[in-house]
């Protein structure tokens, strides 16, 4: 029998028969490897473990522990979850079921109007089981299109993304459906089928490690004039070990979920008569939001920025001149008509702060000008996205745009990566991840110079400033490319919080100027730039972090005084303005409960420093300290020994 030779990623080579498969490489190199194989790689495409070799190929074995091995299986378990919920609502018709972060989700349309509860959810993962231990093969065919409109014809969401990809109109979401001038189909049982472009684990044998997770509605196609659908989640993992460690560390995410501490620790609140996405800030949440504006003026005023305020709506003569409304006009809410003129919300900054540099000439003396200013915005967000802090309607940006010469590119942006980055510490976070987003090539203004020079400018920040960093491709601003800055959180999370866009659009759209030194007129470049974001989203991530236990720095009450008896009170109040004289906030909680009662009451409240004094500190100048997280009460700590501790804390940021 003749042979074939591939090349594997070390560059060895493995001699084969004629017709042999990837999972015959696996287990031709070891039975753990064929046990722990899910895809392939062949000559950089995806492949099943079933598919044949070609003679030279160079091949890369996936295994279940690899991130894209994770993927896949999820991936196939999305398809497992399908199959089982036709298997038990015969007539349900489905959408799209596609992998994302930690697991996956399927959209159905259920007959007669069904909605699913947490014990519909149970038996669909009992049978999810049962087709595990079937062990049934995923196998893959291919068929033309009308074909495809023929075999999916019932189904009539298959049936819109199959003619929505062969007329050219299809969205990110069919990638996983549909590709090609073919269509291509996954097959596990007699009864079930799922249009796919694959690959998938070799049978159903190899998932198992899964969890459904919640139901949800999701409109098709996110329209809201289109039918609304019910959308599974669920997560899947290679091991039941890192199932089971995924799942407590779901547990800990929802202890620290920002919209239950806002509620418990009286911070923010969305009332229902304001619609959704929009917050009020209670006192004690504005307290923490005031710390955290003052702190970023403080660190822009340092910095050199000038401060600058804008209007909450403008005429459509400035969207449009930005691009805005040809660009991001979905994400825009809805014009109002006065005064013969169309006006918007903001949506962005930006347009206000390039006005002010365009209010006068400018020389190449006063460049790099920079403009900061914590301004609100409004995004029509889709309800369905909405989530609390973290994606709302209305929010505060502090935006800061920097107008500078392109030779002061370099030194403006590894300036900023600084700013950022201490920024980000002062306020706990010591993880960072940099992605760097490159141009869109449906929705962008510029020539392809302009844009690979910007590219180029920020990728050499990232590199000089030693930062790891992905690529997004296409994933840019229509204006330009884009740094974003993740950090982790102290569960392990990533979130997206910090941004640095260059822009040589605006600039050219505004017909902007500065003098050169040789009396020459120029264009300035644009660097759009925030550091927290959104307040917003900035203050739901800390509550999280933190677990609403924010340091004395930040928090609403830094101590509360609890005297043990009427008796003590004035003695307490006492203590009371001697630390607010020195700068701190400071509760009284008198002694009309238990005392047993009111300590629980500041644990439950996260207060860092909760402070009892009875008779011995009335005579001692002295409290007792109960510090938040230690089990032991500190006694005899003199007035002005506290009152040092917790300058030391607060000027630390602990």
């Amino acid at each position: 029998m003749s042979a074939l030779t591939v090349t594997l990623p070390d560059g060895s080579q493995r001699s084969l028969p004629e017709g042999s498969t990837a999972g015959d490489l696996a287990a031709e190199i070891g039975p753990g490897l064929a046990k722990a194989a899910v895809i392939a790689i062949v000559d950089d495409k995806e492949i099943d473990l079933d598919v044949p070799l070609a003679d030279g190929a160079d091949v890369s074995l996936v295994t279940a522990s690899d991130e894209l091995g994770l993927h896949t299986i999820r991936h196939s378990t999305a398809h497992l979850m399908a199959q089982a919920i036709l298997d038990l609502h015969p007539g349900a018709r489905f959408a799209i079921g596609p992998p994302i972060e930690h697991g996956f989700y399927y959209d159905f349309d259920l007959p007669d109007g069904k909605t699913l509860n947490d014990e519909d959810l149970e038996a669909i993962e009992a049978r999810m089981h049962e087709l595990v231990a079937a062990d049934q093969p995923f196998e893959r065919y291919e068929i033309s299109v009308p074909e495809a409109l023929d075999l999916f014809k019932d189904e009539p969401y298959k049936m819109e993304i199959i003619e929505a990809v062969t007329s050219g109109a299809a969205n990110s979401d069919d990638a996983g459906e549909l590709s090609g001038d073919t269509v291509s189909y996954y097959r596990n049982s007699d009864t079930f089928l799922d249009m796919c472009t694959g690959p998938h684990v070799p049978s159903t044998g190899r998932l198992g490690h899964f969890k459904l997770q919640r139901v949800a509605g999701a409109y098709w196609r996110g329209d809201e004039k289109r039918p609304q659908l019910q959308r599974i989640y669920g997560t899947a993992w290679s091991s039941k070990k890192e199932l089971k460690q995924h799942l407590v560390r779901l547990e800990e995410a929802a202890k620290r979920d920002h919209r239950r501490l806002a509620q418990e620790l009286d911070l923010v609140s969305w009332p229902t008569e304001l619609g959704p996405g929009l917050a009020v800030w209670h006192p004690k949440g504005a307290i923490i939001r005031k710390i955290m504006e003052d702190y970023s003026r403080q660190r822009h005023e340092e910095g050199g920025y000038d401060f600058a305020y804008s209007p909450h709506i403008a005429k459509s003569v400035l969207w449009e001149t930005s691009g805005h409304l040809d660009f991001y006009a979905d994400g825009m809410y809805p014009p109002m008509e006065m005064d013969g003129a169309s006006y918007y919300p903001k949506p962005m900054n930006c347009p206000f702060h390039v006005l002010i540099f365009k209010s006068g000439q400018r020389s190449y003396r006063e460049l790099p000008k920079k403009i900061f200013e914590l301004g609100t915005v409004y995004r029509y967000e889709l309800s369905g996205a909405v989530h609390g802090l973290m994606r709302s309607r209305g929010f505060t940006q502090d935006d800061s745009h920097v107008f500078a010469t392109r030779e002061q590119i370099a030194d403006e942006l590894s300036s900023l990566l600084d700013f950022m980055l201490g920024v980000l510490r002062d306020f706990g976070f010591t993880e960072f991840e940099a992605k760097l987003s490159t141009r869109p090539e449906e929705k962008s203004v510029g020539d392809d110079e302009i844009w690979d020079s910007a590219t180029a400018g920020l990728q050499a920040a990232l590199e000089a400033h030693g930062l790891d960093y992905v690529v997004d491709e296409g994933g840019g601003a229509f204006y330009g490319p884009k740094i974003d800055v993740d950090v982790r959180d102290a569960i392990g999370r990533a979130w997206q919080l910090s941004t640095i866009q260059l822009d040589f659009n605006l600039p050219e759209r505004f017909e902007l100027e500065y003098v050169a030194p040789d009396g020459e007129r120029k264009r300035p470049v644009m660097i759009h730039r925030a550091l927290m974001g959104s307040i917003e989203r900035f203050f739901g991530v800390l509550i999280e972090h933190y677990a609403g236990n924010f340091p004395a720095w930040l928090a609403p009450v830094q101590a509360r005084i609890l005297p043990v008896a009427e008796a003590h009170e004035d003695y307490a109040r006492g203590v009371a303005d001697r630390l607010r004289a020195a700068g701190f906030r400071i509760e009284v909680d008198a002694a009309n409960d238990p005392l047993g009662k009111r300590v629980r009451n500041g644990k439950v409240q996260k207060i860092p420093y909760v402070l009892v004094v009875g008779d011995d500190d009335m005579a001692n100048d002295t409290v007792g300290v109960n510090a938040r997280g230690v089990k032991d009460v500190e006694r005899d700590v003199t007035v002005d020994a506290f009152t040092e501790r917790l300058a030391a804390d607060v000027a630390a940021k602990s």
